[in-house]
């Protein structure tokens, strides 16, 4: 569908990539990763055509369509949200009003005329086409997009213009995912989402009948949505099959292995040096000291690209607060008729680490502050624990600064007793090296200004945090920094975010705000999510005999699906399963293989004969996949 060859970039003097072949075929879901600053958005924007290359060819197929979300910068105006996004389908509206008055002219014409013959042999082609473009439904698809990306119905008579910029991004991206195109290039579409609307569009993207290629920096999003890793690295463009998981083990295991032949390699030139400068005057041993020169100039060394350095930032623990930290007895929050939370009661213990989840506008902010203290209770009682101390970082931390200090200047004010290089590399961790580290802050701009916030607070925590959305603007190794400082701090935390995998290795409570109230449920997002589908699940009712009867007692039957398996039917279902693994790990290879084959660009023949391999194995893959699961399921139904 298309292809690099040979293709390179440059921005200014820095090479971004270079010697890039790459075929993106139909079906493919691909995530492209890297630092800050090695090239995603320029290769989005390149596949878009806003950017050029400097070398080489693209590619492309007539009559591709693209649809392309950048990660932020649009602004729609003069239209309701619900006409905005039935824009798209003008030409299908179109095919509409044509096919209504061909049926009004159809009604004045004599049936036996050529005219009538003409309109109804246009009438019915514009109806396949109309039909086969779901013309049918674009109302219905209009909501579910909508109201999968959290637009509450209300809100779709609202104009564009009284959305902010973020609510503006998603009826961009609601209008993408309607037009569908045949590739989908998204840059970081889950910035301005939630965690329910990042979970619609999970499945929504699972179910994309076309290409998407998306740049994200949450874990658990490229996890469940991609299948192929694209990551720039080095000024390099390296392709791994599998999601993010895999993408970091076959990385680290290419890593090793790259490693062991430099190692290999060393060895070898160094007994090779030896040999030459012990033997290099014996007349003797002329022809083999000449043998081992030629050996050693045709060796093309082995270069070990540089790693980015992992980086564990401890917080200073805090003083101990008492085992209660704060209560809520029948608290209450109004704005207005708006009633925000009713009769809420809870505890929070010291080391507790709640995660606040709940739809856009429930009152996750707003429980927040009422735990800092910076708004008041309409009613009820709020009791904060002996030696309780809060700190809260607000969304709009960043206006508590003082934008005439520098950077590095005001971290080192509050950073008594920290090495200029400790305060340096945490700076760096959040984005802020070499001459950024020296700008004033009122330079910055709003995202940059809380990701510096965030980094000031690792400095001074208190015993009882209140983080509202602390990973925005963050990229995956800054959150690596939070989120490990954060697992070994001490002290209480409540926090809001909207990143899966942030949640799910922090939380150890969740806290489910909505309609007023507020539900608590032990354990991560993960637990929450099973609670959540065991208490949605209908329950079955048991009907109780009328009587007991004496002379035979009710013996209860275990299900059908419970009921103990041979043992030897067992051992062969285990066997089954392990053999099924091992064809699934062969399978899983080869592709990599042919993968890794059809990144780099014969000739079209032979591309053609490598994609039809390719889908031919995938296609084999998924089957294997979907009887290993059925077994596995068997197996641990007999098991329990």
């Amino acid at each position: 569908m298309i292809q690099f060859s040979g293709a390179a970039k440059r921005f200014s003097h820095k090479v971004l990539f270079e010697d890039l072949n790459w075929l993106i075929g139909p079906k493919d879901r691909v995530g492209i990763v890297g630092g800050n600053g090695t090239g995603k958005s320029t290769m989005l924007k390149i596949l878009a055509r806003m950017e050029s290359l400097d070398q080489g060819d693209l590619a492309i197929t007539k009559g591709i369509r693209f649809g392309y979300l950048p990660q932020e910068g649009l602004s729609l105006r003069g239209r309701t949200v619900f006409d905005e996004c039935h824009s798209i389908f003008q030409d299908v509206k179109s095919m509409e009003e044509e096919m209504s008055q061909l049926t009004h002219r159809m009604g004045e014409v004599d049936p036996t005329s050529e005219e009538y013959r003409v309109m109804t042999d246009r009438y019915h082609h514009l109806e396949g086409e109309f039909h086969s473009r779901d013309g049918y439904t674009l109302d219905a698809q209009t909501g579910i997009v909508l109201a999968g990306l959290g637009f509450a119905k209300e809100d779709w008579t609202r104009y564009t213009d009284e959305f902010s910029g973020g609510w503006q991004m998603r009826i961009a991206l609601a209008k993408l995912l309607l037009e569908k195109p045949n590739l989908l290039l998204l840059d970081e579409p889950t910035n301005h989402l939630d965690l329910e609307a990042r979970n619609w569009l999970e499945d929504y993207l699972r179910n994309y009948p076309y290409s998407y290629i998306l740049i994200s920096h949450d874990r658990y999003f490229l996890d469940t949505t991609v299948d192929r890793l694209v990551e720039i690295w080095n000024r390099k463009v390296w392709f791994y099959p599998g999601n993010y998981t895999k993408y970091q083990q076959l990385k680290q295991e290419r890593l090793d292995h790259l490693h062991s032949i430099a190692r290999n390699q060393r060895e070898r030139i160094e007994q090779l040096e030896a040999f030459i400068n012990r033997f290099r005057y014996q007349a003797t041993k002329a022809k083999q000291v000449q043998s081992r020169i030629k050996e050693l100039e045709k060796i093309e060394r082995i270069e070990i690209p540089p790693e980015e350095s992992t980086i564990h930032f401890s917080f200073p623990q805090p003083k101990p607060s008492g085992r209660v930290v704060a209560e809520f007895h029948n608290v209450a929050k109004s704005y207005g008729t708006n009633r925000v939370l009713e009769k809420v009661n809870f505890l929070i213990e010291r080391g507790d680490r709640v995660a606040l989840v709940g739809h856009n506008g429930a009152g996750k902010s707003t429980l927040i502050k009422l735990l800092a203290g910076t708004e008041p209770l309409t009613s009820g009682e709020y009791r904060l624990g002996h030696n309780a101390n809060p700190d809260y970082f607000a969304q709009d931390q960043y206006k508590e600064l003082d934008p005439d200090a520098k950077i590095y200047d005001d971290l080192a004010s509050i950073g008594a007793g920290r090495t200029q290089t400790e305060l340096r590399t945490l700076l760096g961790c959040f984005l802020f090296s070499d001459d950024d580290a020296f700008k004033k802050i009122g330079v910055l701009s709003g995202g940059e200004r809380n990701r510096y916030a965030l980094a000031r607070l690792l400095l001074h925590p208190t015993n009882f945090l209140l983080l509202d959305e602390p990973t925005n603007h963050l990229d995956m190794r800054a959150k690596d920094v939070l989120l490990d400082a954060l697992k070994r701090y001490e002290g209480t935390l409540v926090f809001v975010s909207h990143d899966r995998y942030f949640i799910d290795n922090l939380a150890t409570k969740v806290f489910e705000i909505g309609g007023g109230e507020v539900k608590i449920y032990s354990g991560n997002y993960e637990d929450y999510l099973f609670r959540k589908e065991q208490e949605a699940a209908p329950q079955t009712v048991v009907p109780q005999p009328a009587a007991p009867v004496p002379e035979a007692p009710a013996i209860s039957e275990e299900p059908k699906a419970a009921r103990r398996l041979n043992p030897l039917k067992l051992k062969q279902m285990q066997d089954r399963a392990y053999g099924l693994e091992r064809q699934i790990g062969g399978l899983e290879t080869e592709i990599g293989h042919l993968e890794r084959e059809l990144a780099v660009f014969h000739n079209a023949e032979r591309s053609m004969q490598l994609t039809t391999q390719l889908d031919q194995q995938r296609a084999r893959l998924e089957k294997l996949m979907a009887e290993w699961e059925e077994v596995s399921q068997s197996i641990e139904q007999a098991s329990a």
